[in-house]
């Protein structure tokens, strides 16, 4: 249990020891929950919320919490290693269990004053509530400034209108952190987050997305329509919604560097283990130099991605800004995916191509990371402009 191992071991500096003790435990939870039901979670596209609150009580949910919340009190390196653990066998998982603790937890620990954290984060991070994070929109992926989503002051209290779309948990959620526009389009300052409820009159969730990939990881539409929220909701000052965004993605990157290390992991995996019992012309498939070969640099890019990802992960730790180190885990790792998945097909050949053979998964779930939290296209603008300052 994670729990028990933070107990027994926060307190020590050896944090490598930690991390591989959480990685034992996580594989552990994996083989016996997550891998027996992966295919029909992924073909029926079926969100396990009940496996999420056994996560939360092995003290996964609340990762980067501090105890007094109700947390693990852990870093993002052993936060890191619970991800890739899970994303290793399965994908969905794991990007649900990044995009609870990345971004919505997250911006409430970050953002939140005294009395909202006391009211959220033990929740949050017990796993008796899922929690959603909305910033995208239909019309505006990148363009947040132009959000249509608008919160409008009435005495006390706020009245929001809009949908937000692309959201994990968009429908499941039991708790939003919702970013809306409360100045002009893109005005500076322009945007305030906000916190809401699910069963708060007006707040409803919408179209769940049939999905490529992922689809054990629920993605759904947030629709509101004079939803009335106390002022007491405000994460932060009026104005500073996207700004606190942008720090809360800084760490999200970290996170789906993490996803996409872990599917590389996975696919990796399973196509070195094929190519030692598959056998042709009377050898396995694995002594072909060309079989090799793609061995060779599936393994080589991997290790590259679990550095950088990993120095992301230290470097936030250390508490240091991080928005060029986590777009650079980001985009690499995440590209690495994409092209581990693609070789491991191959190395399947038609059985790849299947549902029999875990391969195909992959595949499919792989693409999802060249995407979220930034496309590669807007993770290379963040690393430009880092550099170019």
């Amino acid at each position: 249990m994670v729990s028990e191992i933070v107990e027994n071991q926060v307190s020590t500096s050896e944090r490598t020891a930690l991390s591989q003790l959480i990685i034992q435990a996580v594989r552990d939870i994996s083989e016996r929950h997550i891998r027996p039901n992966s295919r029909q979670w992924d073909e029926t596209q079926h969100f396990p919320a009940d496996l999420f609150r056994l996560l939360g009580e092995q003290g996964l949910m609340g990762m980067l919490v501090p105890a007094e919340y109700g947390g693990a009190g852990l870093g993002y390196r052993e936060y890191v290693a619970a991800i890739v653990e899970l994303s290793r066998v399965d994908g969905s998982i794991g990007l649900s269990m990044a995009a609870h603790n990345s971004l919505c937890t997250n911006h409430i620990l970050l953002f939140g004053n005294s009395e909202q954290k006391q009211a959220y984060l033990p929740r949050l991070a017990s796993g008796e509530w899922i929690g959603a994070w909305g910033l995208t929109e239909p019309n505006t992926g990148s363009d947040a400034g132009n959000m249509r989503t608008t919160a409008v002051r009435d005495g006390d209290e706020w009245v929001l209108n809009g949908a937000k779309n692309f959201i994990t948990h968009g429908k499941s959620g039991n708790l939003a952190v919702v970013i809306a526009r409360t100045g002009e389009p893109n005005a500076p300052h322009n945007a305030t987050a906000f916190v809401v409820e699910r069963g708060t009159p007006g707040f409803t969730g919408g179209r769940k997305e049939d999905k490529l990939g992922m689809r054990a990881s629920e993605t759904a539409e947030m629709l509101f329509q004079d939803c009335r929220i106390p002022d007491s909701q405000r994460l932060g000052e009026v104005g500073d919604g996207f700004v606190q965004s942008l720090k809360v993605l800084d760490g999200g990157r970290i996170s789906i560097a993490a996803l996409s290390l872990g599917i590389a992991y996975g696919a990796y995996d399973a196509a070195v283990a094929y190519a030692k019992e598959r056998e042709q012309f009377g050898k396995p498939i694995a002594s072909f130099q060309a079989i090799g070969f793609k061995l060779a640099d599936m393994a080589t890019e991997i290790e590259a991605s679990k550095l950088l990802t990993y120095q992301a992960a230290d470097l936030k730790d250390e508490g240091k800004t991080v928005t060029k180190e986590s777009a650079m885990a980001k985009l690499f790792a995440s590209e690495t995916a994409v092209r581990v998945a693609n070789e491991a097909v191959q190395i399947f050949g038609g059985y790849g191509y299947t549902k029999d053979f875990p391969a195909e998964r992959f595949y499919r779930d792989a693409k999802l990371c060249t995407i979220g939290e930034g496309t590669s296209e807007i993770q290379k603008v963040v690393i430009s402009r880092q550099i170019l300052k």
